[in-house]
Order: C-alpha cells, then structure tokens, then sequence
C-alpha cells in the first residue's frame, strides 16, 4: 500500500465525524481518495472531506444522502459502514424499545446505507475491478461473551452474519463485503460509556487489562484496517472478518506470575 494507492476512487464513510470513521475519513483522504462523511452531526468531518448530514434511521434520508454524496464525488467505490450506538446490560435490563433503537442503528442503518450504495457500486466495479468493496465495523463482542453487553453484542453479531451474507450476494457483481472487530478502542463513544461507571479510571483500566497487549485499541489502528480491507490491495479480500483486538479473540495467555 501507498500513500496514493486510493488514487481515483470515492469513499462514503458513516459515522465519519468522530471515533473511528472520522480516523479513517481522514486516511482515506490521505492516501489519494475522494471522501464524503455521511452523519447525524457532521460538524467534525475530518478537513479535505465532504459532509452529508443523515440520520442511518431513515431511508429517506439514507437514500438522499447517498445520492447527494455520489453527485459530490462523481461516482462511489468504497462503502464504510460506521455508524452504530452502544448499549449496557443484561438481557433483563434493556427495554424492548431500546433493543429497536439500537438495531434500527447498529443493524438496520447498514442495511440502509448498502441499499442506496450498491447500484452505484456495481456500476464501478465494471471499470475498476478489485477497487470496489463495503467494509463493515463490527466488534469483538460479535465473538467473544462480554459481561453487560447483551444488546449490543446481539446486534454486532448479526452485523458479523450480514457481512458474510452480503459477501455470498455480491462477490459475482463484483462488489467485496467483509468487517473489521475492533476490541475496546479509544474513542469518544467509549469515552461516553465510561463515564457512565461509577469509577470510569478502574473501568477504563479493566477494558485495557482485558485486551492481552494491555491497552485500549486506537482508532488510526482500526482504521488503517479498515483502509485495508477497502483497499485495491485487498482484490481477492472478501467475507473476513479482520480482529484489531490487542489479541482479544484469538489469545489464551497464562496469567501472570505472582
């Protein structure tokens, strides 16, 4: 990979204003791409990209989004399907109200998002075969039980089975489908999580301790995944699922000597 290796190509990114999709709006945009930002509240996308405001909730305004993004950029490549809200508790602790809303986002919003993006995926992938792909971010809590998470894991793995599935639908049509499992990464939405902790310092400490390196995982490191599996680098990429966990997933280490 290059730093013109998305030379030519157009990239929407959902939930591109902050965390992680605005990290990787901004490398996208570094390495040569032609980016629009589609969110809620667009006020951060990253300098050099296009804001569209749309809310993932509303075809509508999914399906006009997404064209006024095409019309901006000429043409579209690359689908980042970011956006998504978190939730905590049991199964015991979530309305039924709140399990909607949180599908109708984290589920729902990228079913949105692909529906208005594939016609004009298809007719790029008949020039620029191999360049053309929608990447969605998924989560280790789409593979691993994470205590107090069951809603949100939920909708993670079926955004896990949606990728493999849209995979399976569109490889012949030359569009690649594949996800990226973020452990816990740094970012604002985490941030807002922890704040909610009685003691977010020892919560924040835990989410580190959890991930074998340590840490929290960052959002360039995700999103340099990202720009990977979306990348012309990644022609023959299609229906993975690529961890940035600290080692999370795939890791059973000793615990340490006393």
């Amino acid at each position: 990979m290059t730093e013109s290796d998305f030379e030519g190509l157009a990239a929407l990114v959902t939930g591109g204003a902050s965390g992680i999709g605005a990290a990787t709006a901004a490398l996208l945009a570094a390495r040569g791409a032609r980016v629009a930002v589609l969110d809620r509240d667009p006020g951060g996308a990253p300098k050099g990209t296009i804001a569209v405001k749309a809310d993932v909730t509303s075809d509508e305004a999914v399906r006009a989004a997404v064209a006024e993004a095409v019309g901006e950029l000429g043409a579209l490549h690359i689908v980042i399907n970011n956006a998504g809200i978190g939730a905590i508790g049991t199964v015991e602790d979530n309305t039924d109200d709140e399990w909607h809303r949180v599908l109708d986002v984290n589920v729902l919003g990228m079913v949105r998002t692909a529906r208005a993006a594939l016609p004009h995926l298809r007719a790029a992938a008949t020039t620029r075969p191999g360049a053309v792909s929608i990447t969605n971010t998924c989560s280790i809590a789409a593979t691993a039980g994470l205590p107090q998470r069951a809603l949100y894991s939920a909708t993670k793995g079926a955004v896990l089975s949606l990728t493999l599935a849209m995979a399976a639908d569109h490889v012949h049509e030359g569009v690649r489908v594949n996800c990226v499992n973020p452990g816990t990464a740094d970012t604002p939405w985490v941030g807002r999580l922890l704040d909610q902790a009685d003691d977010p310092a020892a919560e924040r400490a835990a989410l580190g301790a959890r991930q074998p390196m340590g840490r929290l995982v960052s959002a360039e490191e995700v999103a340099a995944a990202i720009a990977y599996l979306a990348s012309p680098a990644a022609a023959s990429v299609t229906g993975t699922a690529l961890a940035v966990d600290g080692g999370m997933q795939g890791l059973r280490l000793r615990p340490p000597a006393q």
